[in-house]
């Protein structure tokens, strides 16, 4: 049971965000479901106006927020991505306010952000999994705002997963849907339906904690019985 009087004391603005996701899970059928909540967050060209904004500040407060109720540790590692994948860093509870702003300032600001390729992060996310040896499937927040330069490696990259105790929830920025995350979520072929799509739209602060995390668990309990039925996971 997640203990919400130690993330009030610890990380007060954390809290209504934990308790959101805890009704969440609660309703999806997931409570009590153990996971290693990991984080990427898009930081090609197109994504500054969300730096700026502060939305991809929130995302990371939103998923360990999801974290402190599904994983014993607490923890999210976070990676960015644009044209490659960024050293992963870890947010707590005692380390997550300003990490965004900083990372993204450590890696060089609005100066440096680049194109988006999805299968470096992705197979960056994969190997830190594996290597971890957790007991529990893992749900990857996956945030972009847009198709990758690299589809079919992208296609490949997630068609190789879905043998894996890996979910890739992925979460669109922007005005309009991306048309590349629909064709993940609907890939054929798979072992298992290992990839939702969520669109969070241009204004992704607008929404509502339980909009969210509605969103990005709604596949996830289904996956976790055809996980199961396939032995992907236990």
């Amino acid at each position: 049971m997640t203990d919400f009087t130690k993330i009030e004391k610890v990380a007060p603005s954390l809290a209504p965000l934990a308790k959101a996701a805890s009704v969440s899970l609660t309703k999806q059928g997931l409570g009590g479901q153990r996971a290693a909540v990991y984080l990427v967050i898009d930081r090609s060209l197109s994504m500054a106006p969300y730096y700026r904004d502060g939305s991809a500040q929130r995302l990371a407060e939103q998923a360990l927020g999801l974290s402190v109720n599904l994983d014993d540790d607490g923890t999210v590692p976070l990676t960015f991505f644009d044209s490659r994948p960024y050293p992963m860093v870890d947010i707590t509870l005692s380390s997550y306010a300003g990490v965004v702003d900083g990372q993204h300032m450590l890696h060089g600001g609005e100066r440096t952000m680049g194109g988006t390729r999805y299968a470096p992060a992705m197979r960056q996310v994969t190997e830190h999994y594996l290597h971890s040896r957790a007991d529990a499937p893992a749900l990857v927040i996956f945030q972009t705002d847009g198709n990758p330069q690299d589809k079919g490696e992208a296609r490949a990259t997630l068609f190789s997963a879905s043998q894996l105790p890996i979910f890739w929830s992925f979460v669109g920025f922007g005005e309009r849907r991306v048309p590349f995350l629909e064709q993940l979520d609907t890939l054929r072929g798979r072992d298992a339906d290992n990839a939702s799509y969520f669109h969070a739209g241009h204004q992704p602060q607008s929404l509502s904690g339980a909009e969210l995390y509605d969103g990005i668990t709604a596949q996830f309990g289904p996956w976790l019985t055809e996980a199961r039925a396939a032995g992907i996971t236990t």
